[in-house]
């Protein structure tokens, strides 16, 4: 379990006096980083579009008025995030790359730009959160805020590419999203605790640190140790409950169920790293009395996204234990605290699943179950690979690969369109672009009906408005399920927003899917747009961001004819993805034009995070009545075996 540690992190033999090298301060001098008391104002300037907010509660104040212990918890917008965190990517997930020097721009702006701001107000109601579930959370609300994060977050980017426009300026769209909920009430597990946290799985991805701290995972917007308050044999003590190991420190976490963790402070910086000694208190006091409880303590590993090598994506690991502690010596000459954490036996694997990925994706040779390196014979810029270590099936029924629709029906429009005549391409505000003011200029939501550009554009083909026609973005995996035959998944995680894949296949007519379901195939590798499906809100509610929009309406979708899809023998990916009640995949028509001619395409997106190794399933709705398949409740379903908890019992 030790091994790969460096000479100089070895635990030494025998008892270590810890204050010999560290200025140790008496525990009555130490305040909780976040203070539990009712919302209180916020003293202070800060920057323009921010408002303070402290997680557990506003500053405690003396007789004096001054905060007790002499220091005010630093508000989000004070924290500096990873240069381009969670900045990256096309499609609906709204991020769009941010350099370096923007960011440094940013944070000139917002300090130029000062202004107070008044006291938080409830709307946690708009989305549909009670008080109760503020404290404590469930895997649905859970499910809830983070979408409702993630909605806000998209719209703000997009406000701001848009000001980009006249003012070139940038902004952090995760902190304003982050700002805008918990100033408004709207987040869960506000109530510390230590262990698991109610309705965040292991193996669960943020994008964000903000994400982890409206979920109740980890409260510090910046800091890596969380600490709790608890009543002591004689006094009161503090204990560690979460720590996020993102690499900034001088941590060894490649083992799959071993961290030794670095304490913090010591004059840190990038450069010369610890200068100084680190000093026993705070977080690293809240650790040394951890290790001596040996409570549980969650794990948040930070790994560098493939995607976007600036920035990283945050995995809740798990539960840990605090085996051992000691002093070490950093390369700078600075005394560090050394904790190490041992795993919990008998949780799912997180991490080790990404460390597996990564040799799957490298060519690992003797992969169990790998049956084709590349199921799409070349189709696919990214190889499709074809795994089953179930059975002994070899492959599935044969069929023609092929990435987008064969015998596609289309419908001439009223007026000749040219295309938008964009230079580069096409910027949400610009109204001046012909394809998006057919968009309503809102390009990172939900649509009944997104027109994108098409080949007669003169926009690049990279275009945020040509999502569905720039083929896989991720490396995906056919494979053998246990009991629904063969299913899809990535090898790379998925961000909230993000393309995956089209829906290809031969375009049908009803009396084809009619004679297909008298042969008892209505159900098998066909998509059909005329099914009744779930209703689900996935935008921003306006209001949040204090918007009058018609954004709020329906998000049914708007057909401008059927269209039925038969992916049996010609089809791509798509056609693998099975049923769930509870999806992680949504389903977008797609309109774009060619030749004076428009053509709908049905195109995924993902509703939310999705880690690597993770099925993807969407709704296949159920057939409305006097189509094939019969009525709702009588012929063609099938029995649904997606094991969520609103599991319908049946689809098709």
């Amino acid at each position: 379990m030790e091994e790969g540690l460096a000479q100089n992190s070895v635990p030494p033999s025998g008892p270590i006096d810890k204050s010999r090298i560290l200025d140790v301060k008496p525990m009555r001098s130490l305040i909780p980083v976040f203070p539990m008391s009712p919302q209180a104002p916020a003293s202070g300037q800060y920057p323009s579009g921010f408002s303070p907010f402290f997680p557990f509660g506003g500053p405690q104040q003396g007789s004096s008025g001054a905060p007790r212990g002499g220091a005010i918890p630093a508000p989000i917008q004070a924290y500096r995030s990873p240069v381009g965190a969670g900045e990256g990517g096309t499609s609906m997930d709204g991020s769009s790359g941010r350099k370096n020097a923007a960011s440094r721009s940013a944070r000139s702006a917002a300090k130029r730009n000062k202004k107070a701001v008044g006291v938080p107000v409830d709307a946690s109601g708009l989305v549909g959160i009670s008080p109760a579930q503020r404290e404590d959370g469930s895997r649905e609300v859970v499910h809830l805020i983070m979408t409702t994060f993630d909605a806000i977050r998209r719209r703000i980017c997009q406000l701001d590419d848009a000001k980009e426009l006249s003012s070139g300026s940038i902004k952090r769209s995760d902190l304003k999203a982050c700002n805008t909920l918990m100033s408004k009430g709207i987040r869960t597990n506000l109530r510390k605790r230590v262990g698991a946290v109610p309705g965040v799985e292991i193996g669960d991805i943020f994008y964000f640190r903000m994400e982890l701290c409206i979920v109740g995972l980890h409260a510090p917007s910046m800091g890596g140790i969380d600490s709790l308050h608890v009543k002591g044999e004689f006094e009161e003590e503090i204990i560690a409950i979460s720590i996020v190991s993102s690499g900034e420190y001088d941590d060894e976490a490649e083992d799959n169920d071993v961290i030794i963790y670095t304490g913090q402070g010591g004059n840190f910086n990038k450069k010369d790293k610890h200068v100084t000694d680190q000093k026993l208190e705070r977080g690293n006091l809240a650790l040394d009395r951890s290790s001596r409880q040996r409570n549980e303590v969650r794990v948040i590993r930070g790994i560098r996204d493939g995607a976007n090598p600036n920035s990283k994506i945050y995995v809740y690991d798990g539960l840990y234990k605090i085996q051992d502690s000691w002093v070490d010596r950093a390369k700078s000459g600075g005394g560090v605290f050394k904790y190490k954490l041992v795993r919990v036996p008998g949780q799912p694997s997180a991490f080790a699943v990404w460390k597996s990925v990564q040799k799957f994706k490298s060519g690992f040779p003797s992969r169990t179950g790998l049956i084709i390196g590349d199921l799409s014979s070349g189709a696919e810029s990214i190889p499709v690979s074809l795994v089953n270590d179930v059975d002994n099936v070899k492959a599935p029924a044969y069929f023609t690969y092929f990435h987008s629709l064969r015998h596609p029906k289309s419908f001439s429009l009223m007026q000749p369109s040219h295309g938008c005549s964009c230079g580069k391409s096409c910027v949400p505000g610009d109204l001046n672009c012909s394809c998006i003011r057919r968009n309503g200029s809102i390009l990172v939501s939900r649509r009944p009906l997104i027109h994108e550009c098409g080949p007669t554009c003169q926009c690049f083909p990279n275009c945020k408005n040509r999502a569905s026609q720039t083929g896989l973005k991720h490396h995906m995996e056919v494979f053998k399920t246990k009991d629904r035959g063969w299913g899809l998944r990535s090898l790379d995680p998925i961000r909230a927003g993000s393309f995956i894949c089209e829906y290809a296949g031969e375009v049908i007519d009803q009396a084809r899917l009619n004679q297909l379901a008298k042969e008892g195939d209505a159900n098998e590798y066909v998509f059909d747009t005329t099914r009744i499906y779930e209703e689900f809100k996935w935008n921003y509610e306006p209001r949040l961001l204090e918007e009058v929009s018609t954004n709020d309406s329906t998000e049914d979708y708007t057909m401008p004819y059927p269209l039925i899809i038969s992916a049996k023998n010609v089809g791509n990916v798509a056609r693998f993805m099975n049923h769930s009640c509870s999806p992680n995949v949504f389903w977008q028509p797609i309109l774009y034009e060619e030749n004076n001619q428009s053509f709908l395409h049905v195109a995924f997106f993902a509703i939310s995070h999705i880690p690597p190794m993770t099925e993807l399933t969407y709704d296949y709705g159920i057939a409305s009545s006097g189509h094939a398949g019969g009525s709702r409740d009588s012929k063609g379903k099938k029995r649904c075996l997606c094991g969520s908890s609103k599991c319908r019992g049946s689809f098709g």
